[in-house]
């Protein structure tokens, strides 16, 4: 067959064979996708039935980092102490400028202080007399009173310490009753014995208030020794505290001028458990009473089985522990106090002509808000504070910030003040309510400001009392009072 014949020879496919070619490719692809489909069907199961192990896992391994990184970490001081001791003034910005909280004169000008005559401030309350005869206990337990006296002492806590006020006693204690002496005179410079000799009256016209104030029976308890009660009445100008229960220790007071040694007082009220609790601690009293700077008092037959109502005794009615003083301080026990007291009632009373001086409360400004904190952090029965603010609503209390141009709520760690009749009105009220009520006395004082409106009144902002003290919290809790009767424990 010739060459051109052969190259002219065409192969044909036909188009069953093409099809039936090309499944030689497409059997891996199948075998790759089905292996595929089938991997992804297993790892679902595997999931499916192990999902708890493998949320655990990180949960371990997350664990066991944090373990490893406490353990490297050196571990954390328990109780900060770098406050006691320091003096360096706490400061505020007031207009982009640092400036000292509280300004207080230099030793210079201290050591030519005088003290004043008295502040020249007007007061309604020229006199005060407090309910405090025995007689009248007797009076009070007379077979008329002595049913609704056994249920009102159970409702409230009123005692032979504080005499048992009727709700009237209550409202009178509000009020300033205005009655006039009068005063015979002779004409020449002796006095005249008889009245027949006399050749006028002299007609004095006074405002005067009649209330209880503690120590209202000689068997009420509260009890100070005869030497203790001397030194005290000693004193003229005294910085206080307490410790009941042995609850914190004894933080000897800084900051005190050379000129004011001598000038004033330093005591601190403890109970017989505080004693023997710092005692413990290798704190002893000294033969002369004092440890440190600090006068120990040490009180027996204490009044009350609220151990922080029987610290209001010393906080609020330092006037009827210090008869003779004419101004005082009180520390609440949890703080150093830092600074010279007489540059503290120069800038406190005296640079503003005021007769009481009190902190104003960091964190809130109403009645109302202040009871809803004291129940949510467990520091009265709910209870109890509803039955006090009941009261207080029931009186017309407004629920206001301010009262008489001054923040309604204070925080009264540390009061400065003047014992003059108006002041020592003020807390004696005061006094009274907490003992009605809850020993929470942040509750009770804007109902006291509401009602008396005391001329002479001033309140220091947070940052001014934070220079005036070093805070250093509890110590330890506070043990209750076993001994409940103070006349048996004075027997």
């Amino acid at each position: 067959m010739p060459s051109s014949t052969i190259r002219s020879i065409s192969i044909t496919v036909s188009n069953e064979d093409g099809a039936a070619a090309a499944p030689t490719r497409r059997p891996r692809a199948g075998r790759r996708k089905a292996a595929a489909r089938s991997l992804g069907q297993r790892a679902v199961r595997l999931v499916a039935r192990w999902w708890p192990v493998l949320l655990l896992l990180p949960a371990v391994a997350l664990l066991l980092f944090e373990a490893s990184r406490l353990r490297g970490s050196p571990p954390a001081p328990a109780t900060p102490v770098s406050s006691l001791g320091r003096l360096d003034p706490t400061t505020r910005l007031v207009h982009g400028v640092r400036e000292p909280c509280l300004k207080l004169l230099g030793p210079k000008s201290l050591a030519n202080l005088v003290f004043p005559e008295g502040t020249k401030r007007d007061s309604v309350v020229k006199r005060i007399t407090y309910k405090s005869d025995d007689n009248d206990y007797d009076t009070y337990h007379s077979e008329v009173n002595s049913t609704y006296l056994l249920q009102h002492a159970e409702a409230t806590r009123f005692n032979l310490f504080t005499g048992f006020q009727t709700l009237a006693e209550r409202e009178d204690s509000f009020k300033v009753v205005r009655f006039t002496d009068m005063y015979y005179f002779a004409a020449s410079k002796l006095s005249c014995r008889r009245r027949v000799q006399c050749v006028g009256i002299l007609m004095q016209v006074n405002e005067t208030v009649n209330v209880h104030c503690g120590f209202y029976s000689d068997s009420g308890g509260f009890k100070i020794s005869d030497e203790d009660r001397r030194y005290m009445r000693a004193c003229k100008v005294v910085v206080s505290t307490c410790a009941f229960g042995g609850g914190d220790d004894l933080y000897q007071p800084i900051g005190m001028a050379n000129s004011s040694i001598g000038r004033v007082c330093y005591v601190a009220f403890w109970d017989e458990v505080t004693l023997s609790t710092q005692e413990a601690e290798g704190k002893v009293i000294g033969d002369d009473g004092m440890i440190g700077r600090w006068r120990i008092i040490v009180v027996k037959s204490l009044p009350f089985v609220d151990q922080r109502l029987n610290g209001k005794i010393p906080k609020m009615l330092s006037h009827r522990l210090f008869p003779e003083a004419r101004y005082s301080i009180w520390v609440d026990s949890k703080y150093q106090f830092r600074r010279d007291p007489i540059a503290v009632l120069e800038a406190l009373l005296w640079r503003t002509n005021s007769t009481f001086a009190i902190s104003e409360h960091g964190a809130r400004s109403n009645i109302y808000d202040e009871g809803q904190a004291i129940v949510q952090k467990h520091k009265a029965t709910p209870e109890e504070v509803e039955v006090q603010l009941t009261q207080y609503r029931q009186d017309g209390m407004p629920g206001e910030k301010r009262l008489h141009g001054l923040k309604a709520l204070a925080e009264a760690s540390v009061i400065v003040r003047e014992l003059t009749p108006a002041p020592n009105h003020f807390m004696c009220v005061w006094f009274n309510e907490v003992v009605r009520f809850t020993s929470r006395d942040q509750l009770s004082f804007p109902y006291v400001l509401w009602h008396l409106s005391m001329p002479g009144m001033s309140m220091f902002p947070v940052c001014t009392r934070r220079d005036l003290v070093n805070s250093l919290g509890h110590t330890r809790k506070v043990k209750p009072l076993t001994q409940t009767n103070p006349e048996s424990s004075a027997s």
